[in-house]
C-alpha cells in the first residue's frame, strides 16, 4: 500500500472528512483491520483565509508547496490538497514535489463523464466559482460548468465561510442551498458538484434534483486507488 499525503487545514472539519473517507474506503477495498497508511499537515486556515481575503495567492502558494515538501519528507507517494479552493495553486504545489499531486478536478470530471453527463452546476465558495481555475480544467475534460448567478454566488459563499467551516449547518441555509440548486437544474444542468469540501455538512443528494458529485468523495476515492493500484 502506498502512503497517502494529505495538506488539511481548510478547514480542519474538511481534513477530518478527507481523513474518514480514505479510511472507509481502503477498509471497504481490504476488508478487515485495514486503514490507509497516510500522513496529513495542518495548515492554519486563518492564515490561509487572511491570504484569501487579500489576493495573495503567491503567499497561500508558497505555504502550501512547504506543506507538500514536508508531507514528502514524511514519506508520502502522493499528495492530495483537502480544498477544492485551494486548487486555484496546484501548480505551485505539484512543482515544489517530486511525486504525484493528484488533482481533485480530474477526478471530478471523470467521474461526471462516465455518467454521460456534460453540463453541471457548480456549488462552491466565491473564488472557486468565479475564477477561471476550475472551470477551465473541467472544460478541458469537455465537462461545461454553469455557476449561480451574483447574488446566489454571494449567499453560497457566505454560508460556507460564516457556518461550514465553522461546523454550524443551519435548516434556512439548507433550504437556501436548495432552492439554488433547483434554479441550475432549470437552466439545463444534468448534475450538481460540490465544489467545496464543507457543503456535505449541509446537503447530501436528496436535496438535489439532478445528480449529485461530490468532489470530496471522489478525490478520496480516486487517492485511495492510487494507493492501492498494483
Amino acid at each position: 500500500m502506498r502512503t497517502i499525503g494529505l495538506i488539511g487545514g481548510m478547514s480542519w472539519e474538511s481534513s477530518a472528512e478527507y481523513y474518514r473517507l480514505v479510511n472507509e474506503h481502503v477498509r471497504a477495498r481490504l476488508g478487515g483491520q485495514h486503514n490507509a497508511a497516510s500522513v496529513m499537515v495542518t495548515v492554519d486556515f486563518a492564515e490561509i483565509e487572511a491570504m484569501q481575503r487579500a489576493g495573495d495567492w503567491d503567499a497561500a502558494g508558497k505555504r502550501l508547496a512547504e506543506a507538500a515538501v514536508a508531507l514528502e519528507g514524511a514519506g508520502a507517494d502522493m499528495i492530495g490538497l483537502c480544498t477544492n479552493t485551494m486548487h486555484l495553486v496546484a501548480d505551485r504545489i505539484e512543482a515544489a514535489v517530486s511525486v504525484p499531486f493528484v488533482h481533485l478536478v480530474d477526478a471530478t470530471a471523470e467521474r461526471i463523464l462516465a455518467t454521460g453527463l456534460r453540463r453541471v452546476g457548480l456549488l462552491a465558495t466565491r473564488f472557486t466559482m468565479e475564477m477561471a481555475f476550475y472551470t477551465e480544467r473541467m472544460a478541458r475534460h469537455g465537462v461545461e460548468v454553469l455557476v449561480p448567478p451574483r447574488i446566489d454566488r454571494d449567499f453560497v459563499h457566505e454560508v460556507i465561510y460564516r457556518e461550514l467551516t465553522l461546523g454550524v449547518a443551519e435548516e434556512s441555509s439548507r433550504e437556501g442551498y436548495q432552492r439554488v440548486m433547483n434554479d441550475l437544474a432549470e437552466r439545463g444542468c444534468e448534475g450538481i458538484v460540490y465544489g467545496c469540501t464543507e457543503i456535505t455538512l449541509l446537503v447530501d443528494e436528496t436535496d438535489s434534483p439532478v445528480p449529485v458529485f461530490d468532489s470530496t468523495r471522489l478525490h478520496a476515492e480516486r487517492l485511495v486507488d492510487l494507493a492501492l493500484e498494483g
